[in-house]
């Protein structure tokens, strides 16, 4: 097709975990339990629900293009400065955008290989070379990453927790590398599930965003419950944010989206319910899987990978007649793998439940 570019002839697109819905209507199944997409199995943070009804009186408006009240609230809890803040129509929007504002056509981006998909989908839809590094041990290498540097290198993507693998590089593994990262570098620090950490070396990574050369980002669809809203955001040096700026999109996040993030900020109350629930879960889910044989990789986020050891789609398959949908981790590279998000108590002992049958 000559009006494609070729480099999207090549692209393979990005899989969804299948909705709930549409696996209802497909198979004729009433009741579904969805553990693919991380969501949080609680629903919505209860201000946020508040907030949205409020903020349906004005949707004939367009929403603030800057986002001030949002911002606000962000640098309030973060204890920094509004313009230290990117607003995102999600975490993927923003990653697009960084990508655009920072990398040149001839240079360079480096991340794992079995990571965030989105990294390598955006980069090469952007016409922008990925270099993929190994993970170690289901671990970001940073070593690696290191010798893998050269004079085309400008950004690089690390997600931490990482997903799918739920695993972290730590505070002293972080500023290690950073000591010898020069400054024209971009580091991306994406926290996506910085929410549900449980160990006390976790890096601090708001105090390297002075450098200069470091990117935060971090969303609201995974611990406050606003998947179906899409806001995210960045956090970086005042000076990084006011080209990002450039680059984005007016009106990219609604304004439903914007006051239902604002409100879930101030909703401690379901953040601490949240985690409860994902470490009891995992604690459940970890046991189950060791009396059944299973391997799994020791996860920081709300959800784990498992080695299921046989074909990951036609056992996706199996699970999916049974109502439970989890997410096949094929496109991933890890053909005998799946990765389940932590849900409820009863959600947890149903998927262990047709686990047993289908295995």
């Amino acid at each position: 097709m000559k009006l494609v570019r070729r480099n999207i002839l090549s692209l393979k697109p990005y899989i969804a975990g299948k909705p709930i819905e549409e696996t209802k209507r497909q198979l004729g199944l009433k009741d579904v339990v969805k553990l693919a997409s991380n969501e949080n199995p609680l629903g919505a943070s209860p201000l946020a629900l508040k907030a949205v009804k409020h903020a349906l009186l004005g949707i004939n408006r367009y929403p603030d293009s800057q986002g001030f009240y949002l911002k606000r609230k962000l640098a309030r809890h973060f204890n920094l400065y509004p313009s230290n803040f990117v607003l995102g129509n999600g975490s993927d929007e923003l990653i697009d955008v960084i990508i655009k504002t920072f990398v040149e056509t001839d240079e360079s981006i480096i991340t794992a290989d079995i990571t965030f998909l989105e990294y390598k989908i955006i980069s090469e839809s952007n016409g922008r070379r990925i270099i993929e590094v190994p993970l170690k041990y289901y671990k970001y290498d940073l070593d690696a990453i290191r010798k893998k540097l050269d004079k085309k290198t400008k950004l690089i993507f690390i997600s931490n927790p990482n997903n799918p693998t739920g695993t972290y590089v730590t505070n002293y593994e972080i500023k290690e590398f950073m000591e010898g990262l020069p400054k024209d570098i971009l580091l991306v620090l994406d926290e996506a599930y910085d929410a549900f950490i449980d160990v006390d070396d976790f890096p601090n990574s708001l105090g390297h965003i002075r450098g200069g050369n470091v990117i935060i980002l971090k969303t609201f669809s995974k611990a406050y419950g606003l998947a179906g809203l899409r806001a995210g955001y960045a956090i970086a040096d005042a000076e990084l944010v006011s080209y990002m700026e450039r680059v984005r999109q007016p009106f990219n996040v609604n304004s439903l989206a914007q006051a239902a993030a604002a409100a879930a900020l101030e909703d401690r109350k379901f953040l601490a319910r949240t985690r409860e629930v994902v470490l009891e879960g995992k604690g459940f889910l970890y046991a189950q899987l060791t009396k059944m044989g299973l391997a799994y990789v020791s996860s920081v986020a709300n959800f784990i990978l498992i080695d299921i050891g046989r074909d990951s789609r036609a056992f996706f398959r199996r699970m999916l007649s049974y109502g439970i949908i989890v997410r096949d981790m094929k496109q991933y590279g890890l053909k005998n793998f799946i990765r389940v998000t932590i849900g409820t108590k009863k959600e947890n002992e149903k998927f262990i439940k047709i686990l047993k049958k289908v295995l």
